[in-house]
């Protein structure tokens, strides 16, 4: 996706061990314009999907798991929680995700309530790097015996594998911006070819 390619190039810092920073317009302060047009691309990129239900973790896959899920006709957003606190109730599925970002292991949960055999989803998240995350969010969609219809990702790191493994699974994978290198010496981020 263009549009976000090039807000990458204008507005994203790459800093030292391999992290792009995008918090001025993607997990930090929000573009809500931006995520309206990248829900519509995912929208027309899983056209022929039955998609029902978008799931994300959060924190900050659930901007953009909310933009998607207006652009599929307001389907519900389900997201992993990383703590469990006392107002869920309940049977969970539960799953352990090591985070790239934080550099720790996340018990993440989802209530068995709001995701379950019936349902069609749809996984969004801001990054895909070595793929943990989605990992465990697939994961969390085989125990509830729904069908995981794809994953649409805003940035990828094509360079660090995560998600080549997660497509040789057979799992779909949209991603809007697919980065092939990243440079914290000069700045600048190369993206792969469409």
């Amino acid at each position: 996706m263009k549009l976000l390619e090039d807000r990458i190039r204008a507005q994203g810092i790459v800093k030292a061990g391999n992290v792009l920073k995008v918090d001025c317009f993607l997990n930090h302060q929000l573009d809500v314009a931006l995520f309206r047009e990248m829900g519509r691309e995912w929208k027309r990129l899983f056209a022929d999907r039955p998609i029902d239900k978008i799931l994300t973790i959060e924190a900050s896959g659930i901007a953009l798991a909310c933009m998607a899920a207006e652009a599929f006709g307001d389907c519900p957003v389900v997201f992993a929680k990383k703590a469990q606190s006392v107002n869920v109730d309940g049977d969970v599925y539960s799953v352990k995700i090591e985070s790239f970002t934080h550099k720790r292991v996340y018990d993440v949960f989802v209530s068995q309530k709001y995701l379950g055999p019936e349902d069609h989803v749809l996984i969004i998240d801001d990054f895909l790097a070595n793929g943990m995350a989605l990992e465990g969010l697939a994961e969390i969609v085989r125990l509830s015996g729904a069908t995981l219809e794809g994953i649409g990702i805003a940035i990828e790191k094509a360079y660090q594998g995560g998600g080549k493994a997660i497509r040789e699974k057979g799992i779909r994978v949209e991603s809007l911006a697919r980065i092939a290198a990243m440079d914290d010496l000069t700045g600048e981020v190369e993206f792969v070819e469409a």
